[in-house]
């Protein structure tokens, strides 16, 4: 049951006082307490202490310092990875009721007690237990709302078990009588034993829990006295204006001044300077670093150096991020690259202990396909049939009473708790000991985590500080490093202003060139940045937000655009939102926006209209909330004598728009990212493309940059054991693969191979290579057939027949170094035929794609007629052919759910272009995998922009291995 209904069960039972024991958790109290607390009853907090299904005993918190050692001990036992005691250790402010079938076999202490249930009466009446009449109390569990619950948790358990449904030992599940009963029943039930009904009730009496969920719980000081923390800020945020602003800003001085106060009134300056700290060791490590969130609405966090982006140049008002009637701190995201974020978390548990710290759990829930797979399991489908029922849910093969009951039981489960995660980067850094809120757990990543989400956390007053990664600072961040190396310049990626007014930027922004840049190289918003013509910092700060899906979903990305061509071409909704917004042409392009429409359209105050912006963000779970400041909006739109249609056209923009918008301060944190990805492109194309391509983290497989790269003018070499390393890597104007893209390359070689040639200097034959490395023989013909010992001019058949020769009988050894160097035996062989199909499949069998040909060579037939991509304009309302090789597809679902697609090809030159296919042409012309396809249709042109909506396509067949 969730918590809410257990709450308002038991309100109308009259029960006055009840325990939540979670099997081995404390995660529900505080969500429990408040549900309580709201219907009247005093919550105790408390955890059922199991080993695997065994009750052992349940813990009952006499307070919240009780609250805090169950925690203790279960963060103990998690941490150190070892069971719970089959008896429970004394715990001070603890009460322990240990089932009949686990008391310890001696007196029991004064906090100790056993426990009976309904079916047990009869054991307290002939004093069949192991503890005397004055330690016995009533200890029945409730698990159950209704009858249908019973087959959930059937399920649940099935699941959990990892076993069949049919298979499910009954002692791994609750039994029939765990509902709530009314306590008028439970003392008639137990009239007979009123001694039984008096120690009960004089337990519940001594057990509280007198949380304070408003105070404010992260830690409290900085340098231990909030005095000297403010005196401290004060300093470091004038130190950095001089250094943003120059000494004579006084616009920036006095928004300082503003900004410190508010800080100071609200007791956040410890959360500034704590932040500021973690960047300061994260830049002497010369860790680079995106300051981001409403934290970038902040002069104070810009000053600091925690953001990059000015609040005063974009008019960023601090009051999005920080208000005075807040109650809870700022929250600030910062990412590092994901190669340095786990050096930074090291560094924050070490700096406020390890007592203090703790990383942010989260649940992931069942959902969509996950609920599916999952049952198929426990009720023995093959992997097979569970696929098919996936991707294929309503064919009539997958109709039948099992998989009816997988699709009903699978709704009941939606949205249930599967498993407890982390959150993507939340840190907490706490006042009191975490444990004195929550049970911790250690993930594989090493830190430990709490066991409740972000949610839990807001509600008592305790703020994440974000510490995320992300790929886009690797490649920036090791774009310089491979720059220096290979051109000997060395560029400071942090002088965004420069790069805003750099012309080869601003041309690579206005023609999409952004393949490999940080957040805007996906085709769709490649295809935006050509169709508003942006070419400047603002303007793509708003296409950061406006790309968002549920913008393009609304209609309100392509009304953007539209006004953006014709500015004097349209009315506002309402005057409000000609005065509002304005700078957007009247349409909502940041959550700024939503709080303003509520704020000065509906009459919200700020405080509600944030709250509405949460909830449809998902930052919020209160239904309750939603639905009350709802009713007002409408009510007071009403009140202001709003037409309804005008009403409901505004609150449906707001709605598409709250959940998936970005404030317009993080818009400009990734705008100035998306900047210092774009100056390293326009300026040095091919070390960046590296660079994209060693962190594996961009919106396109590894080919696709592979083919940038070439396009600016590189030359790809497949990978070498004289010149690749492990990663890629770039000499001149030359690419060579890295080791690492060699699929069933063991990882050992991957490193052992430039390690070796460090070492002994550049490999001079097969036999010295072979001799030097001691790799068997299946890891030698792996890297023969990739083409890695090509330096030797012999060809892979030759090769191959000498490796064997050479491996024959040879023991697996380290490493082997000779004394003197032995002559090479030598052998003649006849000329042995190669074949640059057979290597084109070698490479895409161990690479994953072709280098010495590409995918257009291996056509089967030529095609005829074609244009190519720089053709489409030319060919504006024609109808065309194109050859073009599959890159990607974004799959969306129409009105009338149907499925349409868009996606981006390559033409034979290595130039995008892109597809629009309807319903109906998928269902006569599906797609049928990666490949190269002959496309026919309409060219298509929007907002200057040139796509093909296709009618007809089919797969171009290949010519065939010639070896099989």
């Amino acid at each position: 049951m969730p918590v809410e209904e257990l709450a308002e069960r038991a309100a109308a039972f009259g029960i006055k006082a009840m325990a939540l024991t979670d099997i081995n958790t404390t995660m529900g109290i505080f969500p429990f307490a408040k549900e309580c607390l709201e219907q009247g009853i005093r919550p105790i907090a408390g955890a059922e202490i199991r080993t695997g299904d065994k009750l052992r005993y349940i813990l009952l918190a006499r307070n919240l310092s009780g609250f805090q050692e169950i925690n203790a001990l279960l963060t103990r036992h998690n941490l150190s990875r070892t069971p719970l005691p089959r008896y429970a250790p004394e715990l001070r402010n603890v009460f322990v009721i240990y089932p009949p079938e686990n008391c310890p076999k001696r007196s029991p202490e004064a906090y100790e007690y056993t426990g009976i249930r309904l079916s047990q009466r009869r054991r307290y009446a002939v004093r069949d237990l192991p503890f005397p009449p004055g330690k016995v109390v009533i200890a029945q569990p409730v698990t159950f709302g209704h009858e249908s619950h019973k087959v959930i948790h059937r399920h649940l358990r099935a699941i959990g078990h990892n076993t069949l449904l049919g298979k499910l030992d009954p002692s791994s599940l609750a039994g029939d009588d765990e509902i709530l009963y009314s306590p008028g029943f439970l003392r008639e039930a137990f009239s007979s034993f009123p001694d039984c009904i008096r120690h009960t009730e004089k337990l519940l009496d001594s057990c509280t829990f007198d949380f304070n969920f408003s105070l404010y719980k992260n830690r409290k000081t900085f340098t231990g006295s909030r005095h000297d923390d403010q005196l401290l800020l004060t300093k470091l945020a004038n130190d950095g204006l001089q250094c943003r602003y120059g000494r004579d800003n006084k616009e920036a001085a006095a928004r300082i001044r503003h900004e410190l106060d508010i800080i100071y009134n609200l007791g956040f300056a410890s959360y500034f300077l704590i932040t500021w700290d973690m960047i300061r060791y994260s830049m002497s490590r010369g860790f680079y670093h995106v300051g981001r969130g409403s934290g970038a609405n902040s002069v104070v966090a810009y000053c600091l150096k925690i953001t990059d982006v000015d609040p005063i140049e974009l008019d960023l008002y601090f009051e999005r991020f920080i208000n005075p009637k807040r109650t809870g701190p700022p929250d600030f995201d910062i990412d590092y690259s994901w190669k340095e974020r786990d050096e930074v978390l090291d560094y924050l548990f070490k700096r406020y202990g390890r007592k203090h710290t703790a990383l942010l759990g989260a649940t992931s829930t069942f959902k969509g396909k996950s609920v599916i797979r999952e049952l198929g399991k426990v009720y023995g489908l093959p992997k097979t049939e569970i696929d098919s029922l996936i991707e294929s849910p309503s064919s009539p093969g997958n109709q039948n009473q099992i998989t009816q009951t997988i699709f009903r039981i699978g709704q009941k489960l939606a949205g249930f708790p599967n498993l407890r995660t982390i959150h993507a980067g939340g840190v907490l850094i706490s006042e009191e000991p975490v444990t004195a809120y929550a049970a911790l757990d250690l993930p594989p990543k090493g830190f430990p985590t709490t066991q409740w989400d972000m949610y839990v956390a807001e509600d008592i007053g305790l703020e994440k500080l974000d510490v995320l990664s992300q790929r886009g600072i690797g490649h920036i961040r090791e774009s310089v490093a491979i720059i220096r190396g290979n051109r000997n310049v060395t560029i400071d990626v942090h002088d965004i202003c420069r790069f805003k007014e750099d012309p080869k930027v601003k041309e690579h922004l206005k023609n999409g060139e952004t393949l490999g840049c940080f957040y805007i190289e996906s085709p769709a918003m490649r295809g935006l940045l050509k169709k508003i013509r942006c070419e400047t910092y603002p303007a793509l700060v708003a296409a950061s937000s406006i790309i968002r899906p549920g913008v393009a979903r609304s209609g309100m990305m392509r009304e953007y655009i539209r006004r953006f061509h014709h500015p004097d071409d349209f009315k506002y909704l309402h005057p409000v939102m000609k005065e509002q917004l304005e700078e957007t042409y009247g349409v909502m392009v940041y959550q700024e926006d939503v709080l303003k429409v509520c704020h000065h359209f509906a009459g919200l105050d700020l405080a509600d209209a944030d709250v509405l912006r949460r909830v449809m963000s998902g930052k919020f779970r209160s239904k309750k909330e939603f639905v009350r400041i709802a009713d007002k909006f409408f009510t007071n739109c009403r009140q202001r004598g709003y037409p309804e249609e005008i009403t409901r056209e505004v609150w449906r923009q707001i709605e598409s728009f709250a959940g998936y918008s970005f404030s317009k301060a993080h818009s400009a944190s990734y705008a100035a990212e998306s900047f210092q990805s774009l100056y390293l492109k326009a300026h040095y194309p091919r070390e960046f493309i590296v660079a994209v391509i060693n962190n594996f983290g961009g919106f396109y497989k590894t080919w696709v940059y592979v083919n940038e790269a070439r396009r600016y003018g590189a030359d790809i070499e497949l990978p070498c054991v004289n010149h690749s390393h492990a990663k890629t890597r770039i000499t001149g104007k030359t690419i060579y693969l890295g080791f690492v893209h060699i699929k069933n390359l063991e990882s050992g070689w991957v490193k052992a191979i430039p390690a070796e040639r460090e070492r002994g200097g550049p490999f001079r034959s097969l036999e010295d290579f072979l001799q030097r490395v001691s790799l068997g023989i299946e890891q030698a013909v792996v890297l023969i057939r990739t083409g890695a010992l090509r330096f030797t001019a012999k060809g892979k058949k030759q090769l191959l027949w000498e490796a064997h020769r050479l491996l024959a009988g040879r023991k697996k050894e380290v490493c082997s170094y000779p004394l003197y160097q032995v002559p090479e035996t030598r052998f003649s062989l006849p000329r042995l035929k190669e074949n640059t199909l057979e290597d084109a499949y070698d490479e895409i069998e161990l690479l994953g794609f072709p280098v010495t040909l590409t995918w257009f060579d291996l056509v089967k037939t030529a095609s005829r007629d074609e244009i190519k991509s720089r053709d489409l304009m030319k060919n504006k309302g024609k109808q065309v052919r194109i050859v073009g090789q599959l890159v990607n597809i974004k799959y969306v679902r129409t009105v009338k759910k149907a499925w349409m697609h868009f996606a981006a090809w390559l033409d034979d030159e290595g130039e995008f272009f892109d597809t629009v296919h309807f319903p109906q042409v998928l269902r006569s012309c599906p797609f049928r995998g990666y490949g190269v396809y002959l496309l026919y249709g309409k060219v298509i042109e929007e907002f200057g922009f040139p796509s093909l909506e296709v009618e007809k396509m089919t797969r171009l067949p290949v010519k065939p291995d010639p070896r099989y």
